[in-house]
């Protein structure tokens, strides 16, 4: 009986906002969700620090991030394994302004 396994590891797709660090970039994911109470489709944005071996991404590049293991202090719990070919996946216009 072997079955695939499915992978738990999450992805996110965000923006590049800073690539000024050696083999670190700094991710900026944004995501809509409904308010609780009043029912406005809002806005709400994260930034997470993805380790970069190659230093291969630059400000303003769209790239999926995976969750992994910790690699350094600064990014500890993602890493940027494909380059930007993510923005294929999403329509980025209603996503990032």
């Amino acid at each position: 009986m072997t079955e695939a396994k499915t992978s738990l590891k999450r992805t996110l797709i965000g923006k590049v906002v800073s690539d000024k660090r050696a083999k670190t970039v700094t991710v900026l994911v944004e995501r809509r969700v409904k308010h609780a109470l009043y029912g406005k489709i809002v806005a709400k944005s994260s930034k997470y620090h993805a380790h970069d071996e190659k230093g291969e991404y630059h400000l303003g590049d769209i790239i999926e991030i995976t969750e992994s293991k910790p690699i350094s202090m600064m990014s500890p719990r993602w890493y940027s394994p494909f380059s930007s070919w993510a923005w294929y996946l999403l329509d980025m216009e209603t996503i990032l302004p």
